[in-house]
């Protein structure tokens, strides 16, 4: 019976001296790696560098040369994705909210449901001052100050007390120099006092009001059509005279 080769498959084996005093100086040399070898005995002429789990959970381990010298080449490739890195393991999750600068701004709330590493722009943006509002891969609009479409006209100040996107109609129109103010309108800053009902002056008199800003009030003439003479402020004049 045959006996069975001392270094295996895949190895040379070579015996320097073979006088028949001379045993266990035999030398197996690995075919696939010629520096790889050892003197009585097969050589180990494979090394899977994947067998001590470099790569971790979650991501498949490749070794594509199992020669003992060859070291550091295997691949870690996050598992289900095409993301891999080679003698190390790879980054297999990306929490895009991290990122520097910032990808809200200030005053927002970033999340990021799926922090996969090939799962990308699929992070929230929500404002802070009103959770309603938010935005996919970008940041929200977390201001939107009513007064800027000036919705007062001339002659009034506009204040938005609260300039939350899902705020509205909470602006105020104050007539300039003056307390008079309306909430989500223009306010009325003229009032001439002579178009009132009843008529301030009454029949046979004509009205003039001089300043119609609605905080000119109590400042209209009434003038007696027969007498132009005679005129009362604030009220209706004496127009008639039985001498």
């Amino acid at each position: 019976t045959a006996m069975p080769a001392p270094c295996g498959t895949g190895q040379t084996c070579n015996d320097p001296d073979t006088a028949a005093n001379k045993l266990h100086d035999f030398t197996c040399t690995c075919d696939n790696d010629m520096s790889v070898k050892k003197v009585d005995g097969p050589a180990t002429c494979t090394k899977d560098e994947c067998s001590t789990g470099p790569c971790g959970t979650g991501q498949d381990c490749n070794d594509p040369n199992n020669s003992p010298s060859s070291t550091g080449d295997y691949t870690c490739t996050c598992t289900g994705t095409t993301i891999k890195v080679t003698g190390g393991p790879a980054t297999c999750t990306n929490d895009e909210c991290t990122a520097t600068p910032a990808p809200c701004g200030t005053g927002q709330t970033c999340n990021d449901p799926d922090t996969a590493a090939n799962k990308l722009h699929d992070f929230t943006c929500t404002c802070d001052n009103d959770m309603s509002v938010k935005k996919v891969d970008g940041p929200a609009t977390c201001t939107k100050d009513e007064c800027t479409s000036n919705p007062c006209g001339t002659g009034q100040d506009c204040s938005d007390p609260n300039p939350s996107p899902s705020s509205t109609g909470d602006y105020t129109c104050t007539c300039t120099g003056t307390t008079i103010k309306v909430t989500g309108g223009p306010a009325t800053c003229t009032n001439d006092e002579c178009t009132a009902m009843p008529a301030p002056c009454g029949t046979g008199q004509t009205c003039n009001d001089p300043d119609t800003a609605a905080n000119k009030l109590h400042d209209f003439t009434c003038t007696c059509d027969n007498d132009m003479s005679v005129k009362k402020v604030d009220g209706p004049a004496t127009c008639t005279k039985d001498e």
